[in-house]
């Protein structure tokens, strides 16, 4: 073993034992950067790729809503570790996603906000999803369904498709989430005539729209918040 092999497992050794002792308090960005690239790169110095990435997306969310192109053309990153990244976020989402299932209520608009950033606020095309409640507005079991995905700017939905999926699953209340990739979040016309069509099929059966979030990686418009729904 060399003298750098040395220095950059000693250095790992000691990023892992800072972890453990208080998680991830004082660690700069590029360290929790540092110290998820050792799960993925097992012999090599990732200090420079991961102040790399953060130069380039500005910090950690950056790095995992970047998309796989752009993370591979970072100087060391490899072809590998751009998966790590990815698969790492979508477990954060997974968790996220299973830790309101059957507990808490998700009528709580920061929480929806926080869940569908994480989860489609970045994506290049456009998604429709809908999250499925029990009448205490607690997630039912898997209760997150992707219903559409489309282009940049438009994912057809049909209301008879998101009631008939909701009665399926025994639902009581429906949370309507779909992103905006230009990152203008303001409400097109479509967008409140399907809400109110939604909203419209949903009470004839006895269901309750919760409401619509518009996302982005960085924001949310709430259908409720705004008096559209």
């Amino acid at each position: 073993m060399t003298d750098d092999d040395r220095h950059y497992h000693g250095h790992r050794q000691r990023l892992r034992e800072r972890f453990l002792k208080s998680g991830l308090a004082g660690f700069a960005d590029y360290e929790v950067v540092e110290l998820l690239l050792t799960l993925a790169v097992p012999r090599s110095d990732v200090k420079q790729p991961a102040k790399a990435l953060i130069a380039r997306f500005g910090n950690l969310r950056g790095i995992l809503d970047a998309p796989i192109e752009e993370l591979r053309a970072v100087s060391g990153i490899g072809s590998v570790t751009p998966v790590a990244l990815q698969i790492i976020k979508a477990a954060a989402t997974l968790y996220l996603q299973q830790s309101g299932e059957g507990r808490d209520s998700l009528a709580d608009p920061a929480r929806l906000s926080e869940f569908w950033r994480m989860r489609i606020g970045a994506l290049p095309n456009e998604v429709f999803e809908v999250a499925y409640l029990d009448s205490g507005y607690r997630l039912i079991r898997d209760g997150v369904e992707t219903l559409e995905e489309g282009t940049i700017d438009r994912a057809a939905v049909y209301p008879r498709r998101v009631i008939e999926a909701a009665l399926k699953r025994g639902a009581a209340a429906l949370v309507l989430a779909h992103n905006h990739p230009n990152a203008n979040l303001t409400p097109s016309e479509h967008d409140k005539v399907l809400t109110r069509a939604i909203v419209l099929a949903a009470e004839t059966v006895h269901l309750k729209v919760v409401d619509h979030l518009i996302v982005s990686a960085q924001d949310t418009f709430s259908f409720r918040k705004a008096g559209l729904l």
